[in-house]
């Protein structure tokens, strides 16, 4: 059984990616579309073993072994893909691309902008190569505009696009998110760039270029912000602002995140109605709530943000979060115990129902849990089994099979460090 046999009757089956990419904003969105049966090829440079993508031996690991074919995030963004190695300052490298983007339907990267252009492989070359290659390029600041040869990093993402400020106690600095989400956000619309490239190409025949900001996409996480000072010409930072304790958005009261029993253990709570309100007033036997005229509407409970919040606090201190959430939930009481890594993988009952982290085999880490696809499709589940690939772990499925390359080529290539 071949390779591309084993995709066969998945909803991207017929799709083949020449993917460049790496981290997790451009190898997050190849990641889904792997996930779902789209044969992706993963090209890493043979000569410095895998630095185009810095995750690949750097941790988490599963255990004491360290070494390039261990980094656990790099397991995790590349899962289902296929592994090519190849050395782009040799001639023949150059040859080898060329093939491989004749028989493919998408290139991918997000490298700095201009990298592809600078190898002779600029989307104008693409197209005289495959007059309909989709080419999907995910850079920090896109390849126009004022900051399009900027360098970008996580941090430096998430501050560009206005996250960082939103972050943070009332009276104290920008707190940041301590994860670079843009890059889910990234990848996201990276991957539906692609499809939607993928679609109009089945439509009209026609490939295209799609230019992406990384930065960008991030920016629209801003949201509300925006909105409140464009419309209402408000500052984030005001008097009790930023809280990222209490959400502002949208307006209600109590909306926030409390303490409750033993080291560092929370809860959330939204009361979006005053039904909620009244709901929330029984289960915390707090008549003198219930019978408070100006907390009846969501106006005066807004008005009474602060003092309703030191309260709810002094009552959820007493509870365990798990079964607090319990109970506010059986009154119709939007809410959630704040969960841990290891409260989410092991503990929720739900993790399990959808298959969230599920295991992945690996050629040298052997049996390992990662991101799951929080998606079900009755005809086209995704399915993930395999673990990423190691370094030129493809290669001769690559240049034989799909290429036509004979062995004592590919020994050739070897021998010459191409591949």
């Amino acid at each position: 059984m071949t390779i591309s046999s084993i995709n066969q009757k998945k909803a991207l089956s017929h799709i083949r990616i020449c993917d460049f990419t790496g981290q997790l904003a451009g190898a997050g969105a190849t990641r889904v579309l792997a996930a779902f049966g789209a044969e992706v090829i993963r090209i890493e440079d043979r000569l410095t073993e895998g630095s185009w993508d810095i995750l690949r031996g750097q941790a988490p690991y599963v255990d004491d072994r360290v070494g390039n074919e261990l980094g656990g995030a790099f397991n995790n963004h590349n899962i289902g893909k296929l592994g090519m190695s190849l050395n782009m300052r040799l001639p023949n490298a150059k040859e080898i691309l060329t093939r491989l983007i004749k028989v493919s339907d998408v290139v991918t990267e997000n490298f700095s902008a201009g990298v592809l252009d600078r190898w002779g492989f600029s989307y104008e070359e693409m197209k005289k190569i495959k007059p309909d290659i989709i080419y999907i390029s995910n850079s920090g600041f896109g390849h126009s505009g004022p900051y399009s040869n900027f360098k970008t990093w996580g941090p430096i993402v998430q501050a560009v696009s206005g996250l960082t400020f939103q972050s943070g106690l009332p009276e104290m600095p920008p707190a940041g998110w301590g994860f670079s989400y843009m890059d889910h956000t990234g990848g996201y619309f990276m991957a539906i760039a692609i499809l939607l490239a993928i679609y109009h190409k089945k439509i009209t025949g026609e490939g295209q270029w799609v230019d992406m900001s990384c930065t960008d996409a991030g920016a629209s996480l801003n949201g509300p912000v925006i909105l409140d000072y464009t419309v209402n010409g408000r500052p984030l930072k005001r008097e009790g602002s930023p809280n990222s304790n209490r959400s502002q958005h949208p307006i209600m009261s109590p909306h926030g995140i409390y303490k409750c029993q033993g080291e560092d253990n929370w809860i959330a709570i939204s009361v979006r109605s005053d039904q909620e309100w009244h709901n929330l007033c029984s289960v915390m036997k707090n008549d003198e709530w219930l019978s408070n005229r100006s907390l009846d509407s969501k106006e005066g409970r807004v008005d009474s943000a602060d003092q309703i919040d030191d309260v709810i606090e002094s009552w959820t201190k007493g509870f365990n979060a798990r079964e607090l959430m319990d109970v506010l939930q059986a009154a119709g009481i939007p809410s959630a115990k704040v969960q841990t890594p290891p409260d989410r993988v092991d503990q929720d009952e739900n993790t399990a129902a959808w298959e969230l982290f599920p295991i992945a085999e690996h050629e040298e880490m052997g049996k390992v849990r990662v991101d799951g696809v929080p998606i079900k499709m009755s005809q086209t589940p995704p399915v993930i089994e395999k673990g990423a690939p190691l370094l030129g772990q493809h290669n001769k499925y690559v240049l034989e099979e799909l290429l036509g390359y004979t062995s004592e080529e590919v020994k050739n290539f070897e021998s010459e460090g191409v591949v």
